[in-house]
């Protein structure tokens, strides 16, 4: 059985659907804050999949984050054993800097409901392959920050600001720029601590979009988790 290890950055963001996911089909999970001094309870062996959250911090910034340094060292265990790993947006960050591409400031911010194009590995992929809808994905993010291709890896969407979305490197770990872990109440809670959105706005276009992408993170989970 499943026993997942998820790694948070800060307490507003969590695991949402993850969590939801994994409870439901009784698998195992861990949550734990490394900027917090929390550290796996278990030998990492123990571990069969690792999941890592976003967070406001840059990779380029470890120096000032030195929590971030043993995230990438536990992240690159996983890397080297070949388990199953799923970096969310600042996890995705992490993911292509431990696997040797630059982590860089973006000309812009993505924040709110986007719409990502798969690539055509990306569609045929059988784990991310299961967001699209004719051939793309509505998701949220929330980033200014984005990565080059790592050497190796596949790519599996793009968006129009962004040309880098989501890889696959190997076969079992999966890089998101996006947060397909949302729930409406994370993004109330996110946008309530920000200044220049039109809040309710956004909650009407969250509770009509939400459904089906829950039902879509749920397909996700049940690739990634269970096959």
């Amino acid at each position: 059985m499943a026993r997942v290890l998820i790694v948070k950055n800060i307490p507003s963001e969590g695991p949402g659907t993850i969590g939801e996911f994994l409870a439901q089909q009784g698998l195992r999970q861990e949550v734990l804050e490394f900027s917090q001094g929390q550290r796996p309870s278990l030998p990492l062996a123990r571990y069969s999949h690792l999941v890592l959250m976003g967070g406001p911090m840059a990779v380029y910034e470890m120096h000032r984050h030195l929590f971030l340094q043993a995230e990438l060292e536990l992240l690159r265990e996983f890397l080297r054993s070949g388990r199953a790993v799923l970096g969310v947006c600042l996890g995705a960050q992490l993911m292509a800097h431990a696997l040797g591409a630059r982590v860089y400031a973006g000309p812009q911010k993505e924040i709110g409901w986007y719409r990502v194009h798969l690539t055509p590995q990306g569609l045929e992929d059988p784990v991310l392959g299961s967001l699209a809808e004719d051939g793309q994905a509505v998701v949220f993010q929330w980033h200014g920050d984005t990565f080059e291709l790592p050497r190796g890896a596949v790519l599996l969407a793009s968006s129009e600001l962004y040309a880098h979305q989501a890889f696959r490197w190997g076969r079992r770990a999966y890089a998101l720029q996006f947060h397909i872990e949302v729930t409406p109440g994370m993004l109330r809670d996110w946008f309530s601590q920000e200044e220049g959105f039109d809040l309710e706005a956004i909650l009407q276009e969250t509770h009509r979009l939400y459904p089906a992408y829950r039902q879509r993170a749920w397909r996700f989970y049940q690739q990634f988790f269970l096959s």
